[in-house]
This record gives structure tokens, C-alpha cells and sequence, in this order.
């Protein structure tokens, strides 16, 4: 029995999507542009997430140890620098190293550093790569403390503090407008689903009436709304799915193109296979939950009776 009224409840939310065939084009019209919005803002905000996360792994502290230290001593040092809470990965560079690096810089001009190559001046360091840019400070108070055997290693540290700053502040900023967009967006996905469904509710008010005077529950006459809202939302998500990753799959190559021309660090777009179960998660959840409240909130009216 319990399966017959579930079969029949289902059954009677999909036949009044496509008995009411034009307010049905009309919500999952409103519903498709809707959620391709939101998606945009979704894809956009998870890329520049991405791509700034992987500027705040380049930024990285550098901490300078004596000259006079062995390459024991230096491998110490980097191996408590390691074991530093927040320390995702170290690097030795040593004393040639950081000549080779200056040689470099320096390569159409090399009267600056001829001198050095007989007397090498440049002292050894560890790169650090902190895995929370918002704990720089912290994690260099604890490299500058670092000693062996009571003697003090570390002469000086370097990072872009300056850098790491306003990484975190867009970083957070972008956040912001792309969680505000996107509950706007829901906002108003419930309240144009819901209000179209009122329409096919207020077509069939006689009807609910009289169903709920012979004693029918109220979930007994919502349940097929709701199922109508589902299933319009869930068709609006699938079609904006595809419309999406053909978008994506279309614009990605270009936008790569242009982050390789303006820098070397690498940059690139999440790829398709990584965003697209992503994104289908989002819609189906979005989908649904606009389906269910935007026809409950419909049928608030027409249940009291």
C-alpha cells in the first residue's frame, strides 16, 4: 500500500510537468539562465581560488644561516625548520648556488660579480614553503629561535610579507562577492520557481479544496508539487551541466593560452574532469532544494483551508 501512494504521488508530480507544459518550459527556462549564472560565478570563483593558492605556494621565506656553518650544521638547521608546525617543504641553497643565482641577475653585468666568484661571499639559506600564508610571522619567530647546541644559526630572514598580505586580503575579498553572488542567485532561483509553481497551483485551487475536504493530508497534496519542483530542477541542472562543461571545455584552452603569455609561474585552469563532479554535486543539491522549498512555500496558501 505504502508503495502504491509513494508510485502515485511521484507519478503525479511528473505528469503535471508535462501536462503543464508551459509553465514548465517557463520554470526551467528561468531556472537553466539562473543556475548558468550561478554556475559562472561558482567555476570563477573555484579558479581564482585555485590560481591564488598556487601564487601564495611561490611566496616562501627565506632564512639565512651563518657563513661559517657545515653542511652538517646547515642540515640540522633545515631539518628543525622542518619540523616546524605549518613547514610543508624545505630547500637547502647553498653558497653556490647563491652565487649562480646572482650571476643570473646580474648576467649583463658581470664586473659586479667577478670579484665574488674567487671569494664567495653569498651565505647558505633555507627556502621554506609555509602551507597557511596567514602564519608567516609566527613560523619566522620560530625559525629565528632556532639554535645547535646553544649557539644561534639563523642570521636573517627574508619573505614577502608585504606580498603575503595582500594575496590574503584577495584572496578573502573574492571569497566574499562569490558566497554574496551566489546566495542572491539561490534567492532568486526559490523565488521564481516557487511563484511559477503557484501558478499551476492556483489553476487547480478547486481541486486541493476539494481533496481537502474528503480528508486528504496536506502531504498528501504537496507531495506531487514538490516532486514537480524536483524534477524541474533536476532537468534544470543537467541541461546547465552540459551548457557548462562545453562552455568550459571551449573558453579553458584560450584562458590557459593567455596565463602562460603573462607569466612563468605556471598558472593554469582547473581541468574539466576536476570541476565537472563538482559541479554536478552543486546543481543536483541546488536543483532539489530550490524544487522542494520553492513548492512548499507555494502551497503554504492553498493548504489551510
Amino acid at each position: 500500500m505504502r508503495y502504491n501512494v509513494i508510485t502515485y504521488l511521484v507519478g503525479e508530480g511528473i505528469r503535471n510537468v508535462l501536462k503543464n507544459k508551459k509553465s514548465s518550459i517557463a520554470s526551467l527556462s528561468i531556472m537553466i539562465c539562473t543556475m548558468f549564472m550561478f554556475g559562472i560565478f561558482y567555476v570563477l570563483g573555484e579558479n581564482i581560488n585555485h590560481i591564488m593558492e598556487t601564487i601564495q605556494k611561490d611566496q616562501q621565506i627565506q632564512a639565512f644561516i651563518v657563513n661559517e656553518a657545515t653542511n652538517e650544521e646547515i642540515e640540522e638547521v633545515r631539518r628543525q625548520i622542518a619540523s616546524i608546525d605549518g613547514v610543508t617543504e624545505t630547500r637547502i641553497v647553498t653558497r653556490e648556488e647563491a652565487l649562480e643565482s646572482m650571476k643570473k641577475i646580474l648576467a649583463d653585468e658581470p664586473e659586479l660579480y667577478a670579484e665574488y666568484e674567487e671569494q664567495n661571499i653569498f651565505p647558505p639559506s633555507v627556502l621554506i614553503t609555509l602551507a597557511d600564508l596567514t602564519r608567516s610571522a609566527e613560523i619566522q619567530e620560530k625559525v629565528n629561535q632556532i639554535k645547535i647546541d646553544d649557539e644561534k644559526f639563523v642570521t636573517d630572514i627574508t619573505s614577502s610579507d608585504k606580498t603575503i598580505n595582500k594575496l590574503i586580503k584577495i584572496a578573502n575579498f573574492i571569497r566574499l562577492i562569490t558566497a554574496v553572488i551566489l546566495i542572491l542567485l539561490i534567492a532568486i532561483s526559490t523565488f521564481i520557481i516557487s511563484n511559477t509553481i503557484k501558478l499551476t497551483v492556483n489553476a487547480r485551487r478547486k481541486e486541493i479544496s476539494i481533496m481537502k475536504y474528503v480528508g486528504a493530508t496536506n502531504s498528501f497534496i504537496r507531495w506531487p508539487f514538490i516532486v514537480e519542483g524536483i524534477v524541474i530542477g533536476i532537468l534544470s541542472g543537467l541541461f546547465t551541466l552540459l551548457l557548462m562543461a562545453g562552455l568550459y571545455q571551449l573558453i579553458a584552452p584560450s584562458v590557459n593560452g593567455i596565463l602562460a603569455g603573462v607569466t612563468s609561474r605556471g598558472l593554469a585552469l582547473l581541468p574539466l574532469k576536476d570541476m565537472i563532479l563538482k559541479i554536478l554535486t552543486v546543481y543536483m543539491i541546488l536543483g532539489v532544494g530550490i524544487g522542494v522549498v520553492g513548492s512548499s512555500i507555494s502551497m503554504r496558501k492553498y493548504l489551510e483551508v
